[in-house]
């Protein structure tokens, strides 16, 4: 049985190493980009204000957050959490990564189809996320049994539901995050915040922001098919 899972840690060895060269290639863009200052002399902390105050939001408050690439729109408590890098930096990746959380706001306030799904998944997702794997491996695990096969199926089509929520986040999460990338770059472009020079680093590091969402969308797609076909395709 052991063998039988040499398929599953081939394709998260080869996530695992396509995901380490986006998330690399993305702190070097944003490292890049960051030395583009902004003709404008605004932080990205003031961005965030002026693209919520542009779209009519008075009611998310911008915070700093500690740590790199930490930034985040919280619905719950609407706040705009920006890190460090980003919060008092003026450069062309503090701007894109700013507008970008910003973004997330405005989704929030217009209650984007998309945003209310993820954050209707996120209890879900919480609960099941760390024991979707393991109870699959339980279930086929007993499947080999001859006592406990039928049993066994059904615990592990279980785990497989628990993974399919997960998957589906994943995939969720990438209109959110592409759609919120694209609000950022219009309004910037719009407003005239920055110069055509520093909208191309922005939309450079937002484009390479958006693809680490995307091989996350794609490993999970793969693990779920691979534990698929395990289940509904094992005679042994």
């Amino acid at each position: 049985m052991g063998t039988g899972y040499m398929g599953y840690y081939v394709i998260i060895g080869i996530i695992s190493v396509v995901s380490w060269l986006v998330s690399s290639q993305l702190k070097k863009k944003f490292a890049k980009y960051s030395k583009v200052h902004l003709r404008n002399g605004m932080s990205g902390a003031e961005i965030a204000r002026k693209m919520l105050a542009d779209h009519g939001i008075r009611d998310v408050e911008v915070i700093s957050t500690p740590g790199q690439l930490t930034d985040h729109y919280n619905p719950a408590n609407k706040t705009v959490n920006l890190s460090e890098v980003v919060y008092g930096e003026r450069n062309a990746s503090a701007a894109a990564v700013a507008a970008h959380e910003c973004g997330h706001a405005v989704q929030h306030a217009t209650a984007y189809k998309y945003l209310t799904m993820r954050s209707k998944l996120v209890p879900v997702v919480q609960v099941t996320s760390n024991i979707s794997q393991w109870v699959i491996f339980g279930g086929i695990a007993l499947m080999a049994s001859e006592a406990m096969g039928a049993a066994g199926k059904y615990v592990a089509i279980a785990g497989l539901i628990m993974m399919g929520f997960a998957t589906l986040f994943s995939v969720v999460t990438l209109p959110v995050e592409y759609d919120a990338s694209n609000r950022a770059l219009a309004w910037l472009k719009n407003k005239n915040i920055v110069t055509p020079e520093e909208y191309k680093g922005s939309e450079d590091a937002l484009k390479w922001a958006a693809r680490t969402y995307l091989v996350a969308a794609l490993g999970a797609i793969a693990s779920l098919l691979y534990f698929a076909l395990r289940i509904f395709g094992s005679k042994d």
